[in-house]
């Protein structure tokens, strides 16, 4: 099971028969990935297979200890995960070893695949690129020829591609060129650990050639209860070549034969190793005649393709995937640019925050993920394997993070969501959202309750009625719905989505019932024993989920619905700062517990969702759910060493720094909950380079700096005093190479915050109410996608002098403007240099000063000087 922000306990233990580069090896001496084509996608990108140039497409390479570092190539039905050497060790913990290769959810095809010029293993790799979509290895020469790889997964297909190019110096070349793969065609789920676990469940592949390609296939029914027969496939082969031979059997694992293989349940384990007992996979190798001519190149293109639906439907997908590679890629990439297009960003006094959100729009895309014909199975944490309940035909959602959370998470869901609108990838945001909603209904039996976890298979693993948690994740869920209506104007959406969202609060109010507070029972984000029976980030997200649904409903005219929500709202919001606030700390409480609702604080990072949250009362935007006089010392504390490190704030803070007396600590820098803090301390006006653009700056850090796995990603957790980072620890024993929801410390921060782009859209509105930071002059963005249109916004701030420049291409009325300092005293408004009269709204942010004006596509400067 996931169990969110708590401790991970790692050790490492070097494998004898690797060497390992000590724990130091990643350090600022290590050098930043270097950066091709900048990040606004504005020059001419690097060379790719067949002499084609990634036009405007920015990269990022590294070239040092590519053995240590993971990466994922991955599309929304295919992807692949090595390490940046051209390597495949086992990976990941769910079952142990084998989250890693090459996976069609939910089933896994190969544990790897190599090539050999005339006899010799190609590699390890010299330099590794993150590109839009693909990646790239400089490979060693071999066979006296020059070669680079380039890896992609195309959407749609259930394949992924590597390219093989090949450059001859002044003589031609003729080669042998030889493909190893070896398969392990194995489910999501079971995994190592639950009943059944996959040494039961896992069946013998077999391996054959077919005069062309490698066929790979598992057919059987696992001998546990309640499992299905299964026909699962993987080809490998070429595209327009025909194999000189081919061969199987156990082996063919290219340079890693013979593996080192690591048994199932050990840890610590070795540092690294190839396969584990869990594996029954097949191996074979085809052996290809390649002529190069003199200074010239050539490409050559392997696919892996397979299918969990049989041998027929996996040389379907080979047979499409493999007919134009070439195509294939210049298609995958102009998707990429097309996605990089929206949300361009312009921020001169905080460079690294644009490129975190140029790479954080593609880690987005990389994490769509779609799986079919589920089977929803209620498998209580993993404890049971029951018939089937139900089945869904198919769902598309933001994968949580490679290697072992490419599924689909409510919380990853609904944080996530905040940077999917922001980035103008709504389509995502809203499938992600009903597919959530469709388990939901059937595992839950339409209880209201969002479930917690399910994987690509349909098991659902955690958040069943019978279980205490995440009840967060279900008062979220309206919120998510309302912001997604509220950027789309989709009405459709909230008509499909009311229903399920009516019964999220129903299902959480009734968890208050019996009890002497006003506050759900039940545990939220952080699933721990020592916290009490109410949660703080459950209180103050319902606070925001009941505003949601009063404003959904009030669009739709069900006053009772309305009324109920809003009264429910407003009784919470009046008691909650008597009930959590602890003003000799000064902190919000954690949790209560009982009896008598006593106050417990142990530095957990969900006392900053007070902060977080945003609300929309009467539809109107309030950032911020407490008052300025306990937000900001409460904020000022968490920024303390106690709270944050150099990478982000801590899952859990240790003594030293208030007078509390808890003594226990989890000092683990995770992204969402720097993220969190960034957003928190967005909603108080708090954006200077000691406060928000600290927190900013260390998600840049951790996806584009020294210590960064795949350059570019967007990791789970950051190195911390309890976490030496990824690239120290086994290769079993690892957090996410990339979590989609640290994106939300990223995207929303400044398209929302510093931008100020608040689109109402389900009630014909659009607020562009920017807030420059201080010590900087400007921050713009344009093509920020919002409705059916989009709007480029630039905000300059001059000693007294704001300025913001807005052109929003729909209909809706506009309300532009600006965010300024509390208090400020205005002097005058104009609007395209005429004054104009304007609006005045305090708010925890600041003096926001609006003037509204129809969209409309006209470009409007709105100018206000105060003091």
């Amino acid at each position: 099971m996931r169990r969110l922000l708590l401790p991970v306990t790692v050790s490492a233990v070097a494998c004898t028969a690797f060497v390992v580069t000590p724990a130091a090896a990643l350090t600022a001496s290590s050098g930043a990935p270097a950066v091709t084509g900048g990040s606004s996608a504005a020059r001419s990108g690097p060379a790719l297979p067949g002499g084609r140039l990634a036009a405007g497409s920015p990269t990022l390479s590294v070239s040092s200890h590519l053995s240590l570092r993971r990466y994922a190539a991955a599309g929304d039905r295919a992807y692949e995960l090595g390490t940046e050497d051209g390597r495949y060790p086992a990976m990941g913990f769910h079952t142990r070893g084998e989250m890693g290769g090459i996976w069609t959810p939910p089933v896994k095809l190969l544990d790897g695949i190599w090539f050999g010029i005339n006899g010799q293993w190609i590699g390890p790799a010299t330099r590794f690129t993150s590109g839009f979509g693909y990646v790239r290895m400089a490979l060693p020469a071999t066979g006296g020829v020059q070669l680079t790889r380039t890896d992609f997964a195309p959407d749609g297909r259930r394949a992924v591609e590597i390219g093989l190019t090949l450059s001859a110096p002044s003589q031609a070349a003729h080669l042998s060129l030889n493909v190893d793969a070896h398969s392990e065609l194995m489910s999501a789920y079971p995994w190592g650990f639950t009943t059944p676990n996959q040494l039961a469940f896992n069946l013998p592949d077999k391996a054959a050639f077919n005069g062309h390609q490698l066929v790979f296939t598992e057919n059987g029914t696992p001998p546990v209860a309640n499992a299905a027969p299964h026909h699962w496939a993987a080809v490998v082969g070429a595209t327009g070549l025909t194999p000189a031979s081919g061969k199987t059997g156990k082996a063919f694992r290219g340079p890693q034969d013979p593996p080192v293989i690591c048994p199932v349940d050990t840890k610590p384990d070795k540092f690294r190793c190839d396969d584990t007992a869990y594996g029954k996979g097949a191996g074979g190798e085809l052996t290809y005649p390649i002529s190069v001519p003199a200074h010239g190149t050539r490409t050559v293109w392997f696919t892996v393709a397979g299918s969990d639906q049989g041998l027929a439907a996996a040389q379907a997908q080979f047979t499409s995937a493999s007919a134009n590679p070439s195509a294939e890629l210049t298609a995958k990439i102009a998707s990429r640019l097309a996605v990089n297009s929206r949300t361009q960003l312009s921020l001169p006094g905080d460079p690294a925050l644009a490129a975190s959100a140029t790479w954080s729009k593609q880690d987005l895309a990389d994490l769509t993920q779609q799986a079919d014909n589920l089977k929803i199975r209620a498998t209580e944490q993993g404890t049971v394997y029951p018939a089937p309940i139900g089945s869904v035909p198919s769902i598309r959602f933001e994968g949580a993070g490679f290697p072992d959370y490419p599924w689909m998470f409510a919380t990853d869901q609904e944080y996530a969501m905040f940077a999917l609108l922001a980035a103008g990838q709504f389509a995502t945001a809203e499938a992600g959202l009903r597919s959530l909603a469709q388990v939901s209904v059937i595992a839950n039996h339409d209880s209201g309750k969002v479930v917690h976890e399910t994987v690509t298979d349909g098991s659902v693993y955690f958040g069943l009625n019978d279980e205490p948690g995440d009840i967060d994740e279900t008062a979220k869920f309206p919120d998510a719905v309302a912001m997604v209506w509220r950027w789309t104007g989709d009405n459709h959406f909230r008509d499909q989505m009311y229903g399920f969202v009516k019964k999220n609060m129903q299902y959480i109010i009734g968890l208050t019932k019996g009890d002497d507070d006003l506050w759900p029972d039940g545990s939220g984000n952080v699933e721990s024993s020592v916290l009490g029976a109410d949660a703080v980030d459950v209180a103050a997200y319902t606070i925001r989920g009941l505003f949601d649904l009063a404003d959904m409903a009030a669009s739709k005219g069900d006053t009772a619905t309305q009324h109920w929500a809003d009264s429910h709202a407003a009784a919470m919001e009046k008691q909650f700062s008597g009930a959590w606030w602890m003003p000799g700390i000064p902190q919000f409480a954690d949790s209560l517990a009982d009896p008598a609702n006593t106050q417990l604080m142990q530095r957990w990072w969900t006392g900053v969702t007070p902060m977080d949250a945003e609300l929309y009362p009467a539809g109107s935007p309030r950032p911020g759910l407490v008052p300025r006089t306990e937000a900001l010392p409460a904020l000022a504390l968490r920024e303390t060493s106690c709270y944050t490190g150099q990478y982000g704030l801590y899952v859990e803070g240790g003594p030293g720094c208030d007078p509390g007396t808890y003594t226990a600590k989890s000092q683990q820098a995770y992204t969402l909950n720097t993220g969190v803090m960034a957003v928190g301390l967005g909603n108080y006006g708090l954006l200077g380079s000691g406060q928000q653009q600290r927190y900013t700056s260390d998600l840049a850090q951790l996806q584009l700096g020294p210590v960064a796995e795949q350059p570019g990603a967007m990791p789970e957790i950051g190195p911390s005093p309890d976490f030496s980072g990824n690239i120290n620890l086994p290769f079993n024993e690892r957090s996410s190479l990339n979590q989609a929801w640290g994106t939300y410390g990223v995207l929303w921060p400044v398209v929302h915050q510093q931008l100020g782009g608040d689109p109402q859209l389900g009630n014909g509105l659009l607020e562009v109410l920017p807030a420059v930071p201080p010590g900087q002059a400007s921050v713009s963005g344009t093509n920020i996608r919002v409705g059916t249109g989009s709007v480029d916004v630039t905000a300059t701030h001059n000693g007294s002098s704001w300025t913001t420049t807005v052109t929003a291409r729909l209909a809706c009325t506009l309300h532009a403007g600006a965010t300024l300092p509390v208090g400020a005293t205005i002097q005058h408004v104009t609007v395209n240099g005429t004054p104009a009269p304007y609006t005045v709204r305090d708010t925890n942010a600041g003096r926001q000063v609006l003037v509204s004006i129809p969209c409309s596509g006209r470009t409007w400067r709105v100018h206000i000087v105060a003091s």
